[in-house]
């Protein structure tokens, strides 16, 4: 059985430059084809503009707010926020609030360094 606590998966950070933990993915579980992190951005942190060729992303926000921009378009987003990211589109999130802004980030197939196009 594969449980993972947050408390104890260790940090790192993407060619996004967002810190994650992830909490199950092929290198750490029996999942094979997605991957489920949290991801935590500081008060006026910004992920740099990025796409990913073959894999959709859902974010889903825990605490805090932010600015999600995805291609031309931004919305304003907090807890409770599922943003969809198909493959392919550029897109950055900002955080907006005095306090981290902490999203979950579910990638189908699993978040690789490979699949992060910077732009």
């Amino acid at each position: 059985m594969d449980i993972h606590n947050i408390d104890c998966v260790p940090a790192f950070t993407t060619k996004d430059g967002s810190e994650i933990r992830e909490l199950l993915a092929h290198r750490n579980s029996c999942i094979a084809k997605q991957s489920l992190a949290e991801a935590r951005l500081p008060p006026g942190g910004q992920t740099a503009p990025h796409y990913h060729p073959l894999t959709e992303e859902i974010y889903y926000i825990l605490e805090g707010t932010g600015r999600m921009t995805i291609g031309h378009e931004s919305r304003d987003v907090g807890p409770g926020d599922a943003i969809a990211i198909p493959p392919g589109a550029v897109h950055t999130i900002t955080t907006t609030s005095d306090v981290p802004l902490r999203f979950l980030c579910c990638c189908a197939p699993a978040y690789e360094h490979s699949d992060t196009v910077l732009v």
